[in-house]
């Protein structure tokens, strides 16, 4: 009977502990806080060094990648561009958060080809150049004066 009642004990314990204990899914939706910082585009991006660089309104930056995961040339990445020290980025191509050390910022483009030279001596093997985003040559488009009627 004491053998009965404690496997009855138990096995109600059991179910209210299981019945009670539900996993909740929250979803965080913050891509509006990413969507208001500055955006860039990556511009270069080499397997060959952890370095990318990103073209943004106020010229390039250089990011060292810190979490391993791998930025692509041609991303768009969300994100405070315009100070050194290390940060979070989001970028949008992947849909992922990534870790990175800004390294300089606001670059022209010839500095920014020295810049990744420097920090990427084995990454330039193959002659590869920073390439100039399709932002770069929208902005150009739209600086050209209207013609005078």
């Amino acid at each position: 009977m004491k053998k009965i009642f404690t496997y009855s004990l138990l096995v109600v314990l059991a179910a209210v502990v299981f019945t009670s204990c539900r996993k909740e899914k929250v979803y965080y939706d913050d891509h509006s806080y990413w969507f208001s910082q500055e955006r860039g585009d990556v511009v270069y991006s080499s397997n060959a060094c952890g370095f990318y660089v990103v073209e943004t309104n106020y010229g390039y930056t250089i990011i060292q990648n810190l979490d391993g995961l791998r930025t692509y040339d041609g991303d768009i990445v969300y994100g405070d561009f315009g100070a050194y020290g290390t940060r979070t980025f989001y970028n949008y191509s992947a849909d992922v958060l990534t870790r990175g050390n800004v390294v300089e910022y606001d670059l022209s483009y010839s500095q920014a080809q020295a810049a990744i030279d420097y920090y990427c001596p084995y990454g330039k093997t193959n002659g590869l150049k920073i390439r100039e985003s399709a932002t770069a040559h929208h902005k150009a488009a739209r600086t050209v004066a209207p013609l005078k009627q």
